[in-house]
């Protein structure tokens, strides 16, 4: 049968009487969507219901799949331990989730458990759904630190998974929107955290699992939201499948979002193949980048792929030759070559000052280092290079500068220098928006403490995307 529908909940712990005493008569609308999503799934009698949490075991860079053959749990943390809950693992789904996984080079499984018991984001689902139901086994998943496109290919994994058993499914994708929806809650409030949620639950409420990629990791971030890594695992489940979507309830009185979405299968719809289109989305925007990218795209596509370092200018593919400005060949600078894999940095390295004899070889050799030298990451290897994102900064001449005064984050990027050790941060960067960070990120890379003596400079850069 496969899954069999899919359901966007949140899981805040005062929405159990036992824990909000009360206090959960303020979202009484959330606890009624709940009710109705909990009443469907006893509905569709599941075998098994699959439960993403963004309370489980996280890595940054594995997704933990909970073993055994079962696991308990309580809502003591929340005054609440009469609460509590035997659950039984579907082992089977588990491991042969576990196995796709494993052939498409996810990183996933059940090692590295810190502990049995289950989580808040896994129990308040439950809470409801055992009221209406009391069968079948779960598979509790944890997030993880990687990007949105692989948490959709785990998804396709545990879509394979149920459909090579047969197994009734239901998908239950646990997580809050924005922390900071008002200026009395938890959080505080930002911009970002309505924006979040209204976002969210447009694209929820018309199944357009597709523009969940359209949300950055700095956006996200900035929302303080919980829940959008567990709903793209839940998209890839629905990978090539039209779905009947409705949103049931939004509220924000808590200054945290809470939204409940249900998505119904309809039949094979080819045009939901997501990745796949952002896929050939990635690779449309490749082919019209700057020719300085192009340039830094074939020496690192050639390196990895054949070992072979361009030769300058013989070797460059002749409509990109093209398409470069003469200066290319004839002016020296330094220059960096910044890679990202769907928004998160795969690498970085350049010169200062220039090293080559001209700046197509400065960019030629400093697209190698940043793809296969940087210590920070492993090489990358040849199934990534359709994923990568590529800016190539050309540096300015540096020029010294008294104090952090003369400093502007979007504009110089800072060189600091203690004897012969040196620090340099590019401007315009995500995530650094004032002085302080830059410098003090540019102390830490050059290996400075704060109460040394350090020289400053700035200098300015022309980006190539």
């Amino acid at each position: 049968m496969g899954i069999l529908a899919g359901f966007m909940v949140p899981h805040p712990p005062m929405i159990v009487p036992e824990v909000g005493c009360g206090g959960e008569a303020q979202i009484a609308e959330t606890t009624a969507a709940y009710e109705k999503a909990a009443a469907e799934i006893a509905a569709l009698e599941p075998e098994t219901i699959i439960i993403t949490s963004p309370h489980s075991v996280m890595y940054a860079d594995y997704f933990h799949i909970s073993p055994g053959v079962g696991a308990e749990g309580d809502l003591g943390n929340f005054r609440a331990p009469e609460v509590s809950f035997h659950e039984e693992y579907d082992h089977e789904l588990v491991n042969r989730i576990i196995d796709i996984a494993f052939d498409r080079n996810i990183p996933a499984g059940s090692e590295g458990e810190r502990s049995p018991l289950l989580d808040h984001g896994t129990m308040v689902p439950l809470y409801f759904i055992r009221k209406h139901y009391g069968g079948g086994k779960i598979v509790r998943i944890g997030l993880s630190g990687l990007s949105f496109a692989e948490h959709y290919r785990l998804g396709m994994c545990i879509k394979q998974a149920v459909e090579a058993l047969d197994r009734r499914t239901v998908f239950v994708a646990s997580g809050d929107l924005s922390h900071k929806l008002q200026d009395y809650g938890p959080y505080g409030f930002a911009p970002e955290g309505p924006e979040y949620d209204r976002r969210i639950m447009d694209s929820a409420g018309r199944g357009a699992f597709g523009e969940f990629f359209d949300f950055s990791e700095e956006f996200c971030d900035k929302a303080a939201e919980c829940g959008h890594r567990s709903f793209v695992i839940m998209a890839g489940a629905f990978d090539g499948t039209a779905v009947k979507a409705k949103a049931y309830s939004h509220q924000d009185v808590t200054g945290v979002g809470y939204g409940i979405c249900c998505f119904y299968p309809e039949g094979k719809d080819d045009s939901r193949h997501f990745l796949d289109s952002l896929l050939e989305k990635n690779r449309e925007k490749a082919a019209a980048a700057d020719p300085y990218v192009r340039l830094a795209r074939a020496s690192l596509e050639s390196f990895i792929r054949s070992g072979r370092i361009l030769r300058v200018p013989e070797d460059i593919p002749p409509t990109l030759r093209e398409s470069l400005p003469q200066e290319i060949f004839t002016d020296r600078a330094g220059a960096f070559v910044s890679i990202h894999k769907n928004g998160k940095l795969r690498g970085c390295i350049g010169t200062i000052a220039p090293t080559a004899d001209n700046l197509a070889e400065e960019i030629v050799g400093n697209a190698i280092s940043a793809s296969t030298r940087d210590p920070r990451f492993d090489a990358i290897t040849t199934d990534e290079l359709d994923w990568l994102e590529i800016n190539v900064d050309v540096l300015g001449e540096a020029e010294d500068i008294s104090s952090k005064d003369e400093l502007d984050v979007k504009r110089y990027g800072v060189i600091v220098t203690s004897g012969f050790r040196r620090g340099l941060l590019l401007p315009d960067l995500e995530g650094v928006d004032d002085v302080d960070t830059q410098v003090s990120i540019a102390l830490r890379k050059g290996g400075i403490s704060e109460n040394e003596d350090y020289s400053l400079q700035r200098f300015e850069v022309i980006r190539h995307r």
